[in-house]
C-alpha cells in the first residue's frame, strides 16, 4: 500500500461525519467466590506520581514482549505458580501478566492505604508479592499488574452510589452474571484506581495494566442508568478517564511511574463506532504505552469476515483484526507528523497530541487465545495466532487462559 493510502482508506470508510463523532467531541466533566480454574470466563487533583522506593528495581520492556497470564490465586499458590515460572524459563515466554485487582474486586496484592482493608487478600492472593516479583526479576521475567477497573462488585457493594444504577428503581444493576460496576464517571473512584496503581508500582511490578475499562454490556441495558457520567457522550467519559489515569499515575522524567498498558474489545481494531461501551483505539493510544486487543477467535459473532464459525479460523481473524489496528495506528501517526488542514486531519492530530504525543503500531499487542471456547484448540491454533500476529507487522503478544493452563507445544523452547 502506498503511503497515505491507509488514511485515504480509513477515512473513507469512516466518513466526515464519522470522524468528527469519533474525534470531535471533548471529554468533560458481599462476598464473591473466586475459581481460579473456571472457563474463560474525589478529588479533581491528586499528587504527582510517587517515585519508587530504593529498594525496589524495575525491568525494562522487553522486545519482543512474550507473555502469559497468572491469576491473583495462582500467584498465591506456591507449586502452582512456580509450574508456571518453569514455563516461561524454558520457552520464548519473557513476561508474566498478574491480576492485582480482578473481576471480583478483591485485591491479590499487601497494600497499605486503609481504603483497601476490605478488598485485600481476601480468599486469593499473594502475600509475598514483593518477594515473588522479586524473584521473577532474577530471573529477567518482566512483570505486569493486572487491575480490572470498573466491573467491581465489591466496591459497589460498599458504595452503592458510585455504582451504575437500575433505572426502574435506583438499585445497583447488574449483568447477567451478577456481577456490577462502578460508573466511569465516578472520580472518587478513579483515585482509588490511582492509588491502588502506586501501590503496585512500589511493590516492584514493571507495568500495569487495565482491563474492564469500560461501559456494561450484557445485562439488560433498557433498565440502565449512569449517576455520574449521565447523558456525557461514553467516550468522552472514557477518555478523560485514561487522561487522568496518564497524568496521574505515568509520572514524568524527573519522576518516571510504570507503563501503562490497556484491554480493548477484539472489535475496536475493525469498528470505528464506541461499540456502546466508550471504548475507541483512536481514543486510547494517546494514554497507553501498549494497546493489548482481546483479538479471541471465541469472541466473534458468525460471519465476521465471511466466515461462519470464527473460533475454527484463527489466523484469519487475528491477522485481520491487527493489521486494521496498524493500519489506524498508522494513520495517527502520519496525522501527528503531518500538517493537512482539512477538518479529518487536524481533528486526528489533535488527538493525537494528548496524553504521551507519539503513536505508532509498536504499541500494539493483542492477547490471543489459549483456551477451549467455540472450537477445542490445538497446538497449531495457538501458533497460528502468533504467525498472524507476526504477518500483521507486529512483534509483541500475551496468551490468556483463565485456568491458567497453556500449551506448551505451542511455545518455542527457549
Amino acid at each position: 500500500m502506498k503511503k497515505g493510502a491507509g488514511k485515504m482508506l480509513f477515512v473513507g470508510i469512516l466518513g466526515l461525519g464519522g470522524l468528527l463523532a469519533l474525534y470531535g467531541a471533548s471529554f468533560g466533566k458481599a462476598s464473591i467466590t473466586y475459581d481460579p480454574h473456571a472457563a474463560a470466563a474525589a478529588s479533581d487533583t491528586i499528587n504527582a506520581a510517587e517515585p519508587s522506593r530504593p529498594n525496589v528495581t524495575h525491568l525494562p520492556t522487553p522486545e519482543p514482549f512474550k507473555a502469559i497470564y497468572m491469576t491473583q490465586c495462582v500467584a498465591g499458590t506456591p507449586d502452582f505458580r512456580q509450574k508456571l515460572v518453569n514455563l516461561i524459563e524454558t520457552t520464548e515466554l519473557n513476561a508474566v501478566i498478574i491480576d492485582i485487582k480482578d473481576f471480583s474486586g478483591t485485591i491479590g496484592i499487601p497494600t497499605t492505604d486503609p481504603r483497601f482493608d476490605n478488598a485485600t487478600l481476601a480468599s486469593c492472593g499473594a502475600a509475598d508479592m514483593r518477594e515473588f516479583v522479586e524473584a521473577l526479576h532474577s530471573k529477567d521475567i518482566y512483570v505486569v499488574g493486572r487491575i480490572t477497573v470498573f466491573q467491581d462488585p465489591l466496591y459497589t457493594n460498599a458504595h452503592p452510589e458510585l455504582a451504575v444504577l437500575r433505572a426502574s428503581d435506583g438499585s445497583v444493576w447488574k449483568d447477567f452474571k451478577g456481577l456490577s460496576f462502578v460508573d466511569v464517571g465516578a472520580r472518587e473512584y478513579w483515585d482509588y484506581v490511582v492509588e491502588l496503581s502506586r501501590e503496585a508500582y512500589t511493590l516492584g511490578f514493571d507495568e500495569l495494566n487495565y482491563d474492564y475499562i469500560r461501559y456494561p454490556s450484557d445485562g439488560n441495558m433498557k433498565d440502565i442508568a449512569y449517576p455520574w457520567s449521565g447523558t456525557l457522550p461514553k467516550a468522552d467519559a472514557l477518555e478523560g478517564f485514561f487522561a487522568y489515569l496518564y497524568e496521574n499515575v505515568r509520572g514524568d522524567e524527573e519522576e518516571p511511574g510504570p507503563l501503562l498498558s490497556a484491554d480493548l474489545f477484539g472489535y475496536t481494531t475493525t469498528n470505528t463506532d464506541d461499540l456502546g461501551i466508550g471504548q475507541l483505539l483512536e481514543r486510547t493510544l494517546p494514554y497507553f504505552d501498549y494497546v493489548m486487543p482481546m483479538v479471541y477467535p471465541s469472541h466473534y459473532n458468525a460471519g465476521f469476515i465471511g466466515i461462519e464459525k470464527p473460533a475454527t479460523r484463527p489466523y484469519e481473524v487475528v491477522k485481520y483484526s491487527m493489521e486494521s489496528a496498524v493500519t489506524r495506528a498508522r494513520v495517527m501517526k502520519e496525522a501527528l507528523s503531518g500538517t493537512g488542514t482539512s477538518t479529518e486531519e487536524v481533528a486526528l492530530r489533535t488527538l493525537a497530541q494528548k496524553g504521551h504525543g507519539r503513536v505508532s503500531q509498536s504499541q500494539l499487542r493483542p492477547w490471543l487465545q489459549d483456551f477451549d471456547l467455540g472450537a477445542t484448540y490445538t497446538p497449531e491454533m495457538v501458533k497460528s495466532q502468533i504467525q498472524a500476529t507476526y504477518d500483521a507487522g507486529l512483534t509483541s503478544w500475551a496468551l490468556w487462559d483463565a485456568g491458567n493452563t497453556y500449551t506448551h507445544s505451542a511455545l518455542l523452547d527457549e
